[in-house]
């Protein structure tokens, strides 16, 4: 492996929300800082910098990560999905994202891109959540705003109208 003097950078590439992208970031670049500086993907958030908050969460290969915990080298040939991949095609907003706006989950809207991707990934593996999984879900969510009713009732909103969507 080669030595890296400081301020090389090294080309990532990696397909963002289903596209192929290029990119150069230094070895210790964060991914939420890769993300939004160079790429200009300004949905995920940066609010702890610790991996607390969850406000930077991404999926990485279908797995909700904190971005601010993971070097953008790490995902060179791998899948990256941001809150800007939820919705279809011409903007028209995801079941998810239509069962924030219309159960009021979104105030300030920090906290929101990493919930969103967290809670897309929880719905894949668990369409029929109880209120005590959803909650126990948003635990690695800080939000300062909702006190997160609304966002659980969002979410048993968007299972419901997922399932109906299969049937």
């Amino acid at each position: 492996m080669p030595i890296l003097k400081a301020g090389s950078k090294s080309e990532i590439g990696f397909h963002l929300n289903g596209r192929a992208v290029i990119g150069s970031a230094e070895p210790r670049m964060l991914l939420s800082d890769f993300l939004r500086h160079e790429i200009g993907a300004y949905g995920t958030h940066v609010g702890c910098e610790h991996g607390v908050c969850g406000a930077c969460t991404v999926q990485i290969d279908g797995q909700p990560q904190r971005a601010c915990l993971t070097l953008a080298v790490q995902v060179e040939g791998r899948s990256v999905e941001t809150v800007e991949g939820l919705a279809g095609p011409e903007g028209r907003l995801s079941v998810l994202q239509e069962a924030f706006r219309a159960n009021f989950a979104v105030q300030c809207g920090y906290c929101t891109a990493g919930i969103l991707m967290s809670v897309e990934a929880f719905l894949r593996d668990c369409p029929e959540p109880t209120e005590e999984q959803i909650r126990d879900l948003l635990s690695g969510h800080l939000c300062r705003c909702t006190g997160y009713t609304n966002i659980v009732c969002a979410v048993k909103a968007a299972a419901a109208a997922a399932a109906a969507e299969k049937t």
